[in-house]
């Protein structure tokens, strides 16, 4: 708190400071040379990150995974955080966290990958621009995917070549490394690699998660993943020595952790908890020890409290002792004044789940201690929807040709079904997530709680994913999403109303549905649409009204999810009109929307689409982004139309 001075007691403290400055000056030896005053020394940092990993890949964390022994020894000389996740569950919306602090559904940085970079508002910017603003020498190495525009000025030095080597003596360095031999693309091998590509781990002896099916095809898998998180340690040990051959290595404060979760089928792009967790090793340097406190300096300190992304860029600030100029949604978890009995208290933190290339969804999640909650705001959409590039592993392929052919158990099947609106999971009891209690009499009132917390978390963030994506891009043309938001935060709420009338029974809301499928906001409309679909049978009664918006609505999003409606729940065939409705698409993103909507109704109901001319052909004439978008129209057509 701000102490005022009076003027009069002011004015005494002037005068005796400068009494005492001038017997100070008469005292000195006038023949010495006088010298600067003493500058702080700052911590340099660095930042190791492995690509499409949870920690379950880890036997610093689990006694089925890799044996680690960079990342080990760093654990010897730090902190192991056994509760550490990502707030998205794919690299570009995670890296976007890490990079602004700020959760993606509150700047528009939720969709893999955004169709165009959004832009930031002056109030927000990168930590890496704070740390060189502030005289960090800063340096990436090489990966960004970042879903926001280039700004100049976040680096110092961004190459496959970059590190600390070229900073001025004695200037503090912030150096970030990726390290993609643990990428999600190391298991895009042919099904041929099985038999012939031998792995240093024995495929026989892993331990397949129960949420899959046990065969050669996954147990080669998760064993090539293991090899290469051995490879990943390898590479990063030659980066770990260089600082030691630097004199640096009791400077620097050294993160390892992942991007966030992955990468057997079921994890990256998804909100389980091999989708959001990651391993998160800190070592804490010898010189700069004094900035925690005595509990965090202890070697091999396991730190149980829950942190996520949202938490990196104020620990890093505050480590640096740069002051942010903006307020974070987290806090700092490595600082001076916090013990770790009170880290271990923390105990929340919220994710999410959007867009992911070609496939789209809505799904929030909470968890709160060891218990998880998960809201689907499309449960018609299966989690296994098509996803080109998901499905370029064998292992994926596999486990929806054996669910095709009856062959999973029903936890294990649940992948390719439609989802329940609500899911509560015991993660003490339940680690792979396959109990859903949302429904159990006997965990109603936890499950409160959690649906509350969520709500709660909503009010205080406009959740931009609720506005369809191409709605949004279309809309924001003169300002950035994040102002966006809070100009319509009460308008984003009252849609966010409207989604959770799914929450209760029909017959309570039946009324309130029907007058937001009238409402005069299209937004509104759209969002209504959707709670009816997942109403399925009981919503039927709506069918004439919806149909009455098919034919008459001005809004494309609109008349795509009555399309939905009316194929899901009213036995139409939908093909003619999704015609109609794609070739008079304005917009890239309108038609990726389109495309995800036939998706599901080619694997639900069983239609083929016949592709019209040139319905590849992106609208934008951007080269990049059609370039992108091209790629997206082209695997969906592939997909629906055979």
């Amino acid at each position: 708190m701000v102490k005022f001075i009076s003027e009069t007691r002011l004015k005494t403290l002037l005068l005796v400071t400068l009494s005492l400055n001038i017997i100070s000056c008469s005292n000195a030896d006038t023949s010495s040379t006088s010298t600067a005053p003493k500058i702080e020394k700052k911590p340099n940092i660095v930042w190791l990150i492995t690509e499409d990993n949870s920690k379950h890949y880890l036997k610093l964390y689990d006694d089925n995974g890799a044996v680690m022994p960079t990342v080990e020894k760093l654990a010897e000389n730090g902190l192991v955080f056994d509760n550490a996740f990502a707030n998205t569950p794919v690299c570009s919306t995670a890296r976007t966290t890490l990079a602004t602090g700020l959760y993606g559904s509150n700047i528009g940085t939720m969709n893999h990958r955004s169709y165009r970079k959004v832009s930031l508002p002056e109030s927000v910017k990168p930590f890496s621009q704070l740390l060189k603003q502030a005289g960090y020498y800063t340096t990436n190495n090489v990966k960004t995917d970042y879903n926001f525009s280039d700004l100049p000025g976040i680096w110092s030095e961004s190459s496959n070549k970059a590190n600390w080597k070229n900073r001025k003596n004695d200037q503090p360095f912030f150096h970030m490394q990726t390290f993609t031999i643990t990428h999600e693309s190391k298991l895009h091998f042919k099904k041929g690699a099985i038999e012939n590509v031998k792995t240093k781990h024995d495929p026989s002896k892993v331990e397949v998660a129960p949420i899959y099916p046990d065969t050669p095809t996954f147990r080669y898998t998760y064993a090539t993943t293991l090899d290469n998180h051995q490879k990943a340690d390898n590479q990063m040990a030659s980066l770990v020595r260089q600082l030691e051959e630097d004199g640096e290595l009791e400077n620097t404060f050294i993160f390892y952790f992942g991007d966030h979760g992955g990468v057997l089928p079921g994890s990256k792009g998804y909100l389980f908890e091999t989708g959001l967790s990651v391993p998160l090793v800190v070592r804490v340097p010898e010189n700069f020890k004094h900035l925690l406190p005595k509990s965090l300096q202890q070697p091999s300190t396991r730190v149980s409290g829950l942190v996520s992304f949202i938490d990196f860029a104020p620990t890093v600030l505050e480590l640096a002792g740069v002051q942010a100029p903006q307020a974070y949604p987290g806090q700092s978890f490595l600082s001076k004044e916090l013990s770790l009995s009170a880290l271990n208290q923390r105990d929340e933190i919220f994710a999410q789940a959007d867009r992911f290339d070609e496939k789209s969804d809505l799904v929030r999640s909470v968890r709160k201690g060891n218990f998880k909650y998960i809201r689907n705001y499309q449960p018609f959409y299966p989690d296994g929807l098509e996803n080109f590039y998901r499905y370029k592993q064998v292992a994926f392929q596999e486990w929806r040709q054996l669910f095709l052919q009856g062959k999973l158990t029903a936890q294990q099947a649940s992948f390719f079904l439609p989802k329940k609106v609500e899911a509560l999971y015991d993660l003490a009891n339940d680690p792979h997530e396959m109990n859903n209690l949302a429904d159990n009499v006997d965990y109603q009132t936890k499950l409160l709680q959690l649906r509350e917390l969520m709500q709660a978390h909503q009010r205080q963030i406009p959740d931009l994913g609720f506005i369809a994506e191409s709605r949004l891009v279309q809309t924001a043309t003169d300002k950035s999403f994040y102002d966006l938001g809070y100009e319509q935060h009460d308008r984003i709420g009252q849609m966010i109303k409207v989604a959770d009338l799914q929450l209760q029974p029909f017959s309570q809301i039946e009324t309130q549905l029907l007058a937001a499928l009238n409402h005069k906001d299209d937004d509104m409309v759209y969002r209504a649409l959707v709670v009816s679909t997942s109403f399925d049978q009981q919503a039927i009664k709506f069918a004439p009204i919806v149909k009455g918006l098919l034919a008459d609505s001005t809004s494309i999003q609109v008349r795509s999810r009555a399309l939905e409606f009316l194929t899901m729940v009213d036995g139409f065939d939908p093909r003619k009109d999704f015609t109609k409705l794609y070739q008079s698409a304005s917009h890239d993103l309108e038609k990726v929307e389109l495309l995800n909507i036939a998706t599901l109704l080619k694997e639900q109901k069983g239609f083929i689409f016949t592709q019209p001319t040139n319905a590849t052909t992106p609208l934008s004439t951007d080269t990049q982004l059609a370039k992108k978008v091209k790629v997206w129209l082209s695997n969906r057509w592939i997909y629906i139309s055979k």
